[in-house]
């Protein structure tokens, strides 16, 4: 794990980046193995949600698409400067997760991906798969809010993710975290 994890100060403030990280990047939002199922699942639930636009493009590349970098991912809007199909804009220009929207009416009991859930903490398997690396990589201008805003408030990234970082590796590898960057951070 990076010593940033717990050295950087972060805060979500999606005021000001407009849940950007769900449009800009390289491919869709890494997926699973389970959360491939869990896609395959919800996506009656979600479907409601989205834009037909996302709909045809969900009908035509499938619930997930296969990425050379990042693996299995889920599918983006070409014509939307690449969003995630599974993005809701508002009119305000937010953009929203249709799952966690769809978990928080009460419908499917999954958030959303957990790539998702902990950005802008990445977590990717080492080189042999022996192991995982956990980083903390915001995006340079998209992040710089929450990187301002988690100063300001003096939150370390890792407590700001707490929910995320338990739902990936549980509830005493948190504790072991938070033990170990109380006493050393």
């Amino acid at each position: 794990m990076s010593n940033d994890v717990v050295e950087k100060q972060f805060v979500c403030n999606l005021n000001a980046c407009k849940g950007g990280c769900c449009e800009e990047g390289d491919a869709g939002a890494p997926l699973t193995k389970e959360e491939k199922h869990l896609v395959q699942q919800y996506y009656e639930k979600v479907k409601p949600y989205l834009t037909a636009d996302a709909i045809n493009e969900i009908e035509k590349q499938g619930k997930y698409t296969y990425d050379d970098e990042f693996g299995w991912v889920t599918p983006t809007l070409p014509k939307d400067n690449e969003i995630c199909a599974y993005a809701i804009r508002e009119s305000n220009g937010l953009i929203k997760c249709s799952f966690e929207q769809a978990y928080n009416d009460g419908l499917i009991p999954w958030k959303k991906p957990i790539s998702c859930h902990l950005y802008p903490i990445t977590a990717s398997k080492g080189k042999h798969g022996d192991y995982e690396r956990v980083n903390y990589e915001p995006r340079e201008i998209l992040c710089s809010p929450g990187c301002s805003f988690g100063e300001k408030l003096k939150v370390p990234a890792y407590q700001f993710l707490k929910e995320a970082l338990i739902r990936k590796y549980g509830e005493e590898f948190y504790q072991a975290l938070d033990k170990i960057a109380s006493s050393h951070f």
